[in-house]
This record gives structure tokens, C-alpha cells and sequence, in this order.
């Protein structure tokens, strides 16, 4: 058996308290149910979609932050798994904006007289 001033940093394991776990668990639920409460107030538009989308990339944060222990990783690792996807966010953002104009375009084309 090793002696306490013997222990390396990679022997000793770290343990996070049950009610962390918890807490975390009560709150997916509590972002669950003001997801589908969303539904059941029958929101409508921007405002729904804006709603649903913050409540799922919320819910998905929590559960990398703590049941995948991101919040304990070192940044450079958390920037090499987070970061592609993030930069293809914006790719498909520029795409849907890129998408709208050429909508646009087309049917300011197209209702052109002799168009």
C-alpha cells in the first residue's frame, strides 16, 4: 500500500457528491417541462422555436458540463470537442442566410412583368 506522500495525482480519484447529480437531474426536468409547456400553450412563430432551442441547448450543456465532466476537463480539451461543432453552426447559418437571399432574389425575379 502506498503512503499518502506517495499518491500521484493519477491515483487518486475523484468523486463528485450524489446531491450534484441530483440537482442537475431536477433541473433537466424542470427545463423539460417548460419545453413541452411550450406545446401546451400553443406558442406560436419566432417565439416558440426561440423557446424550444434554448431549452435543448441548455438541457444539452448541462448534461456535457456535468454527466459527460466537461467542467472538469481541461479547456484545450473541451475547445477540440466543442469548437467544430460550433463552427459548423455558423456555417449553417451563413448557408440559411445565403439561402434567404437567393429565395428572395427568385421571387423578386420572377414577379418581374414578362418574368
Amino acid at each position: 500500500m502506498m503512503a499518502n506522500s506517495e499518491l500521484t495525482h493519477d491515483s487518486v480519484k475523484q468523486q463528485h457528491p450524489i446531491s450534484l447529480y441530483l440537482k442537475v437531474w431536477g433541473l433537466l426536468f424542470v427545463l423539460s417541462t417548460l419545453s413541452y409547456l411550450v406545446d401546451y400553450f400553443h406558442l406560436q412563430g419566432m417565439l416558440r422555436w426561440s423557446l424550444i432551442l434554448l431549452f435543448m441547448a441548455l438541457k444539452a450543456g448541462l448534461i456535457a458540463a456535468v454527466f459527460m465532466h466537461m467542467r472538469w476537463e481541461r479547456f484545450a480539451l473541451v475547445y477540440t470537442i466543442f469548437l467544430p461543432p460550433l463552427v459548423l453552426l455558423v456555417l449553417v447559418g451563413l448557408m440559411a442566410s445565403e439561402a434567404n437571399y437567393i429565395f428572395a432574389l427568385r421571387e423578386w425575379f420572377f414577379s418581374l412583368p414578362g418574368g
